[in-house]
């Protein structure tokens, strides 16, 4: 096998070879070196916020006077392309590597230098100009923060809000349509499909109002806080400058952050955000799990509803379909739940100055936004909307449901109607009938009183 070419870099700690095409540089060498860990690498949205950065500084640096205005805009020309993903093949760097980040933000500096320089032909070092006025310590925590804003404006929010406007227009539709309600997975009173699905729209529309609640955090910027957080060979405004860039370029309300060393020693608005991702998990998994008991069967489960049929079920039994969406949703949740976990732990490495697990956040805090809105999406519109209630099998149960005796406690008193209830149970009858014999109540009472529409309204019967 032909062996790659390689052209030599070098660093400050010396030499090295790196292959011939690749635009990146020596330090993204070492690190593609000593972090052989895993196949995971840091999500596009994260490498297009790290571009967005260096852009946005190089812009500052050349109005404050300390770049150089052609190189500068080489810069800017060079980060904008990297921002657009046309070099994504560029950051092949492991996302378990060092704790700071350092090695992905000098893979931009090296990427962004040597497009900036082979487009201008103009010597554009990776540090002394690509990196100017910034540390590792503020660029990481910065794209954190600016991917995720921008991920959960143009991605999450959407798709949350696309599921809760979903949910409530069935309900709409639904809203007439009784069922026997379930308690512990036992027969309950009867409420509405409506009704039912009010709580799963207002627990989506929850789950908005938090995350809400959150972005304002999100949106603070720490670049302008360099290597510990006092702005060490930053001029006072770059920070400040920055974000307004960012903010114009993004279309953000971002804002600086109002204490460097908080921004750069915790991760505290990332462990906030990501338990709020849990919990849209785990609404999702509610939704999901409500689903596929309703959709159980068709013949031996609940059979309340038929979910669309996407797919064969089973590659050995014919004519099986499985509530794959509701499945895969599951699943997705189970994992950003995992991420969250992740996310918690790596919150714990804040010390002093500096979080040391920041590759890990971005990489969980991404995906985990990225699921959770896809998972959102599919189960709007590939499930919910298209969802059939099956109505006579549903009133079929409704109307052997013993549970219904519920409503005469007031009137007979507990023990008598659970006799009632155990009696047409074991007789397979309806309460009506079984009431109507051993109650001095007339049919038409037994009829008004056990109505099961009048019964998802509320109330008492008094004697």
């Amino acid at each position: 096998m032909k062996k790659p070419e390689t052209r030599t870099e070098k660093d400050s700690m010396g030499e090295l070879q790196v292959p011939k095409d690749a635009l990146y540089g020596a330090q993204t060498q070492r690190a593609i070196d000593n972090f052989p860990i895993s196949d995971l690498r840091l999500p596009a949205p994260f490498i297009k916020s790290l571009a967005l950065i260096k852009a946005a500084a190089a812009k500052v640096n050349m109005d404050l006077k300390l770049l150089e205005p052609a190189i500068a805009k080489a810069i800017i020309d060079a980060a904008e392309s990297v921002a657009e993903g046309q070099y994504n093949a560029e950051f092949p760097l492991d996302v378990f590597q060092t704790g700071s980040g350092t090695s992905s933000n000098m893979n931009a500096n090296e990427v962004i230098a040597r497009i900036a320089s082979m487009r201008s032909q103009l010597t554009i070092h990776p540090n002394d100009h690509v990196n100017m006025s910034q540390s590792s310590n503020d660029v990481i925590p910065t794209a954190i923060h600016l991917s995720c804003a921008i991920e959960v404006e143009k991605d999450l929010l959407p798709a949350l809000k696309h599921l809760e406007k979903i949910i409530t227009n069935k309900a709409k539709t639904l809203e007439n349509i009784v069922k026997t309600g379930r308690t512990h997975l036992m027969d309950a009173m009867p409420l509405t499909f409506g009704q039912e699905l009010s709580g799963w729209a207002n627990q989506i529309k929850h789950d908005i109002q938090r995350i809400e609640a959150l972005v304002p955090h999100i949106q603070t910027i720490v670049l302008g806080g360099t290597a510990v957080g006092t702005g060490i060979n930053a001029h006072p405004e770059f920070g400040k400058r920055v974000t307004v860039e960012l903010a114009n370029k993004t279309q953000l309300p971002l804002t600086p952050h109002v204490n460097y060393f908080e921004g750069l020693g915790s991760q505290d608005v990332m462990v906030a955000f990501s338990g709020q991702c849990r919990v849209v998990a785990i609404s999702l998994t509610k939704i999901s799990n409500d689903l596929r008991l309703m959709n159980s069967g068709p013949l031996a489960g609940f059979g309340e509803i038929t979910l669309p049929t996407l797919q064969p079920g089973s590659s050995i039994m014919p004519g099986k379909v499985n509530p794959v969406i509701p499945e895969a949703v599951c699943m997705a949740a189970a994992q950003v739940i995992g991420n969250d976990t992740t996310v918690g732990i790596a919150g714990l490495a804040g010390n002093f100055q500096l979080n040391t697990m920041l590759p890990v956040i971005a990489y969980n805090i991404l995906q985990s936004i990225q699921l959770m809105s896809n998972s959102a999406r599919a189960l709007a519109d590939k499930a919910i909307a298209g969802f059939i209630v099956n109505k006579d099998h549903i009133q079929e149960q409704l109307a052997k449901n013993p549970i219904l005796v519920t409503s005469l406690n007031l009137i007979i008193g507990y023990e008598k109607g659970a006799a009632i209830a155990k009696r047409a149970y074991q007789e397979k009858r309806s309460i009506q009938a079984v009431a109507k014999e051993m109650t001095n109540l007339s049919e038409a009472e037994l009829n008004r009183l056990l109505d099961p529409k009048k019964l998802t309204q509320g109330g008492i019967e008094k004697k």
